[in-house]
């Protein structure tokens, strides 16, 4: 498949690019800093790997970026204090030009905040929900409306702790809510083979997921 990432030099990222590289697929890593930031090693000199230093929020950027793709992979993150639209915005931009490429797939990183919480409402609407994760849920739950309304194939992985490890293969997921088996984090190495897997599977159109090592 010929991919992009967003975000290709964050944590997730770099894993996307290089777990998507070792399946064979041909991949565009967008970023700031896919040049001067030393992120992909040996990986940078693969032929199906184009690197493209570019702004999220630039529509002509961001639509020559995703043109020819097969699916979008957005691992964007941002700010945690609320003020930091990236995640909103980007997705926005991303979105719109998807539509004008006639790109229809696309899997994004969320937060567990806006999984269902088994009453009605989200686990970022529940009383005992940290109230310094709030500013950044919210962002997070504008980018799932504006996702949900899009009339594009999406998914929503939505973790809560990230740490720096490889894929173990070792997770657990579940539609709209938290996995049973929920330990509160995810290897970024995990959650980037999930987002991978589901491109093949397609077992989570339209749906967020709950994921969790």
């Amino acid at each position: 498949m010929n991919l992009i990432v967003f975000g290709a030099t964050g944590l997730v990222g770099k894993q996307l690019v290089q777990q998507a590289l070792f399946k064979g697929h041909h991949v565009k890593a967008f970023g700031r800093n896919v040049y001067t930031n030393d992120f992909l090693h040996e990986d940078k000199q693969s032929e199906n790997l184009q690197l493209i230093q570019g702004a999220l929020f630039d529509a002509t950027e961001v639509y020559n970026a995703i043109r020819g793709c097969d699916a979008v992979l957005s691992a964007i993150g941002g700010g945690y204090d609320g003020t930091d639209k990236t995640r909103t915005l980007g997705i926005k931009n991303i979105i719109a030009q998807m539509k004008k490429a006639s790109v229809k797939r696309i899997i994004a990183i969320g937060a567990e905040g806006i999984l269902n919480a088994g009453d009605g409402k989200l686990l970022m609407e529940q009383d005992d929900y940290p109230p310094e994760y709030l500013p950044v849920s919210m962002e997070h739950k504008k980018a799932f409306e504006l996702l949900n309304e899009s009339g594009l194939d999406w998914t929503i992985a939505c973790p809560s702790n990230i740490t720096d490890a490889r894929a173990t293969g070792n997770y657990t997921t579940a539609a709209d809510q938290l996995p049973a088996s929920n330990r509160s984090q995810i290897n970024a190495g995990d959650l980037a083979m999930f987002m991978l897997n589901e491109l093949q599977k397609n077992e989570y159109l339209k749906q967020r997921v709950g994921i969790s090592n």
